[in-house]
């Protein structure tokens, strides 16, 4: 019996991009933490929101993600995993995400309270980076997104 080897589809950014005939820009990140776990989340269609701290949006004058625009998922060799495109953005504070998104992230069990743990923990260590504290009223960028091409279809 021959036994299954998962080969990994090793593909650029650009390379995923020209693939996918799609034209347009498009921006190309890995999550923050755990890029390999969350990117494979993301393209069994079970992570399809994430979240990051406006004030690191502030701090790098970069714009608030938009809607319809496309991003190239990474892993943490910077391979192509899927693009996305964003269906939603808003912003609201640590103490008011709701369950919905908590679900949509995907991550742990699904619930609110597993997303409060993990990225309490994370936002914690984001701030101290730049010589903050952690506080619950701090304001969270949601963002919900589909997946649109996977690099290995």
């Amino acid at each position: 019996m021959k036994s299954a080897i998962l080969v990994k589809n090793n593909m650029t950014a650009e390379e995923l991009w020209k693939k996918s005939g799609l034209t347009g820009n498009y921006d190309a990140w890995a999550f923050g933490d755990d890029a390999d776990r969350l990117a494979e989340l993301v393209k069994k269609g079970i992570k399809t929101a994430t979240s990051s701290l406006l004030c690191f949006y502030e701090l790098e004058d970069e714009e608030l993600p938009g809607t319809g625009q496309y991003n190239i998922i990474l892993d943490s060799q910077n391979q192509a995993v899927c693009i996305i495109r964003t269906k939603k953005v808003y912003v609201t504070t640590f103490d008011k995400i709701s369950e919905n998104h908590a679900y949509k992230e995907g991550e742990g069990d699904r619930t609110l309270e597993y997303w409060k743990s993990v990225h309490r923990d994370f936002f914690t260590k984001e701030m101290k980076t730049i010589g903050k504290h952690f506080s619950t009223e701090l304001e969270i960028v949601c963002e919900e997104f589909e997946v649109v091409k996977c690099s290995e279809n």
